[in-house]
């Protein structure tokens, strides 16, 4: 075989300056792998995000005073995406997320325990927020900053795209994922109309069990199937 005509050629895992590429030359002059011709980079832009401080000005005018702390929470090969909101104050003091009430909840919710929910080869969580956005004046929590979302969401979506299961929670990831969002409740109940491997939650904050009682729907219907739904993508 003409070593010009085919050359075949796979870098499993190359490291050149922070970027890690895929790469397989073949028969056609392209790059592939399977049947798709491509060229894949990746850049792992965690330390990167780790240190960002855009926010730095935002958060000192707030209530809060505080500093920026990104809470970083997603690896290569997670199966699992929780699209959420922005850490609150004790995920921002712990720097784990969900590190709160909510989180067991939402554990409760998806059928996980604490284990496989914070096993970074399972679950990826990128929030539309990586930083706790800080109380107003009044004492209300502030809106994620959408500077954040567009800077980063993007990149950090990239790191994981082996994402079989994604689960939005709260309007902000909803608004972002979903073509025609119109609002929260619509979008937990049309969860048979969402595209394949998409649910959408209420947040589970306390704030929100008026919300459960009044949708009691959601915990006949929709988390029963969302729990099969996590079994089965990560018994797979």
């Amino acid at each position: 075989m003409n070593g010009a005509r085919f050359i075949s050629i796979f870098f499993e895992v190359f490291w050149a300056k922070g970027v890690q590429v895929y790469l397989e030359n073949n028969e056609t002059g392209g790059w592939r792998t399977q049947c798709a011709v491509y060229l894949k980079v990746m850049t792992d832009m965690r330390d990167e995000l780790t240190g960002c401080r855009i926010c730095a000005g935002r958060f000192a005018a707030t209530a809060t005073g505080h500093a920026p702390n990104p809470v970083v929470w997603f690896a290569p090969g997670a199966r699992i995406l929780i699209a959420s909101q922005a850490p609150g104050l004790k995920v921002h003091r712990a720097n784990t997320p969900f590190w709160d009430a909510s989180g067991k909840r939402l554990r409760d919710w998806l059928g996980l325990d604490e284990a496989q929910f914070y096993d970074l080869a399972k679950v990826a969580i990128v929030p539309m927020a990586f930083c706790f956005p800080g109380y107003s004046a009044k004492g209300s929590d502030l809106p994620p900053p959408p500077i954040c979302a567009q800077t980063w969401r993007a990149r950090a979506l990239d790191v994981v795209p082996d994402v079989r299961l994604t689960v939005l929670i709260g309007g902000y990831a909803m608004r972002y994922h979903l073509r025609g969002f119109t609002n929260v409740t619509q979008a937990v109940a049309g969860w048979r109309d969402h595209p394949p491997g998409v649910f959408a939650l209420p947040h589970p904050s306390w704030r929100n069990t008026g919300w459960l009682k009044k949708n009691p729907w959601f915990e006949a219907e929709v988390l029963p199937r969302l729990r099969t739904a996590v079994a089965e993508v990560l018994n797979d």
